[in-house]
């Protein structure tokens, strides 16, 4: 049985999971209208994922006998400066997961909550990651932005990414 704080914790993090996926769904959407649909393929993928995540945690909740109690989701911003503008905050939002992820984290290991703490290792494997990859996203975009060959090259490379649902999700 998880604790009511513990299960607090991983409502709010549902919650924080289906903002992230509303959030890059918007990115998405300031990219498509742009005409990088490349670009607004990854955000849209990134969006599905952070819907399996929030999928993961409510499944694990339901598991150990918590309370769900999802909460509200506000709305994601939709005007951005650039594209450069995007990925920084994609990436200060991946940061601000983490942050998080090792809160709950932490308050399973002050509570003795070995399960929590061991469901939540994929998360933080996962993030290291996601961390990863968008600060390398940001680098690319900087190079890129000001060079149309560059950007439509990016664009196509970003197209290639496919959502793979997690087996264990």
């Amino acid at each position: 049985m998880v604790s009511e704080k513990i299960a607090q914790l991983i409502n709010e993090q549902i919650a924080h999971e289906q903002y992230a996926a509303q959030y890059y769904l918007s990115m998405s959407a300031w990219f498509s209208a742009k005409d990088l649909d490349g670009i607004a393929n990854y955000f849209r993928v990134q969006s599905k994922e952070e819907l399996m995540h929030a999928d993961k945690m409510f499944d694990y909740l339901n598991d150990v006998g918590g309370e769900i109690i999802l909460g509200e989701i506000p709305k994601p911003p939709h005007e951005f400066e650039s594209a450069t503008d995007i990925f920084k905050k994609a990436l200060e939002h991946e940061k601000k997961v983490t942050r998080s992820i090792f809160n709950i984290v932490k308050n399973a290991n002050d509570e003795g909550d070995f399960a929590t703490t061991s469901f939540l290792q994929w998360f933080i494997n996962e993030q290291v990651e996601e961390e990863a990859s968008a600060s390398q996203y940001v680098t690319k975009i900087k190079m890129v932005c000001d060079n149309p060959s560059a950007l439509y090259l990016f664009d196509q490379e970003l197209a290639k990414r496919v959502f793979v649902a997690d087996p264990t999700a």
